[in-house]
């Protein structure tokens, strides 16, 4: 099992909070697949107006949340760790769906897999649980630059 702690998550994302929204990854392997876990507290700075009467997690921040674990996920696969001159970008998703809101208190799960890379893309399976209920799924598209 390939496991990732936070420290090592800060090492392969440059995102910090707020937006860093992974806490873990369960296990990956490389060119295939990633699970990674995010835990949501009330404390989270969007529930203050998203929603004050129903606090629901943003769906744009889960689909970013899957596209941060497919960033791990590429490289992983690639071998590398980034340093400060390079980055995965988000740059697509397609066919996102949401079936079941996100809650404080909720643990995400998200399963990424790879389908494929194509002239420096790369294309991903992703979907997003809270136990074994699916809350969102999408295909998600990522790239590799040098800054």
């Amino acid at each position: 099992m390939n496991q990732l702690d936070i420290h090592e998550i800060l090492k392969r994302l440059p995102h910090r909070y707020p937006f860093i929204l992974i806490d873990r990854v369960l296990d990956y392997t490389k060119d295939q697949s990633v699970v990674a876990i995010k835990n949501v507290t009330i404390n989270e700075p969007f529930f203050q107006g998203h929603f004050p009467n129903r606090p629901v997690m943003p769906g744009v921040l889960l689909l970013e949340a899957m596209a941060q674990s497919c960033a791990i996920l590429s490289f992983a696969s690639a071998d590398m760790i980034p340093g400060k001159n390079s980055i995965v970008y988000f740059v697509g998703a397609d066919n996102a769906r949401f079936k079941r809101p996100v809650e404080p208190g909720d643990q995400v799960r998200f399963e990424s897999s790879i389908k494929r890379r194509m002239k420096g893309v790369w294309f991903f399976e992703s979907r997003a649980y809270v136990g074994d209920d699916l809350c969102a799924s999408a295909e998600i598209m990522c790239t590799y630059k040098e800054i």
